[in-house]
């Protein structure tokens, strides 16, 4: 069975493009493309289920805020 997760992708300063999968605490990793940060993602989502039980969360989205 497949389970949909949400990803937060970044660009760091060196380049790379960071994801973070937001209902599985400590789930990220980086790359130099997206193609090959999908793929690393996925592969850290896998590794990260055989290892914990994610908590269930519920996302709700992401807002933009001036200060």
């Amino acid at each position: 069975m497949q389970r949909e997760f949400n990803v937060i992708i970044e660009e760091g300063k060196d380049g790379y493009f960071i994801s973070e999968v937001v209902e599985l605490p400590g789930c990220h990793t980086q790359a130099k493309t997206l193609d090959e940060l999908m793929k690393r993602t996925k592969e850290a989502v896998s590794l990260y289920l055989e290892e914990e039980q994610p908590v269930e969360e519920k996302f709700i989205g992401v807002q933009k805020i001036k200060v």
